[in-house]
């Protein structure tokens, strides 16, 4: 019995969890990415115009292919840099990176894609608000 529960717990604790709250998410977009993105992520925030190149409209992201999740995820936790920032976007980057547990999104195929909750959350919210 004891075995078994030791095993449980082990698989329980190794398990990426699978939960993303978009709420979370537009809190976070509102503190961390509404003042280029704009409060409705279209790309209108007050910073808007003093930067060097055009803020993307972010509710735009979904294309044929669907949600680009992967190219997102990389922007955000600044894997991919955005030349326009001089480094990382956004600048804090590292902050996405969270240092909880990682939590799972569907990816490409239904592959999950580990990443922190914080950034689970702001991609659920980008998600939600795609035109």
């Amino acid at each position: 019995m004891v075995r078994w529960v030791m095993c449980l717990l082990a698989l329980t604790c190794a398990a990426p969890v699978w939960a993303q709250d978009a709420a979370r998410g537009t809190v976070l977009f509102q503190s961390h990415c509404a003042v280029c993105h704009g409060e409705t992520a279209q790309g209108d925030g007050p910073m808007a115009d003093v930067l060097s190149v055009e803020v993307p409209d972010l509710t735009t992201l979904t294309g044929t292919d669907g949600f680009p999740l992967l190219r997102v995820i990389a922007r955000i936790d600044g894997r991919d840099p955005v030349l326009a920032h001089g480094g990382p976007m956004p600048l804090f980057g590292d902050w996405f990176q969270g240092d909880g547990p990682d939590v799972a999104l569907a990816g490409p195929g239904g592959q999950p894609v580990l990443m922190s909750q914080g950034l689970a959350d702001l991609v659920a919210y980008l998600m939600e608000v795609q035109s």
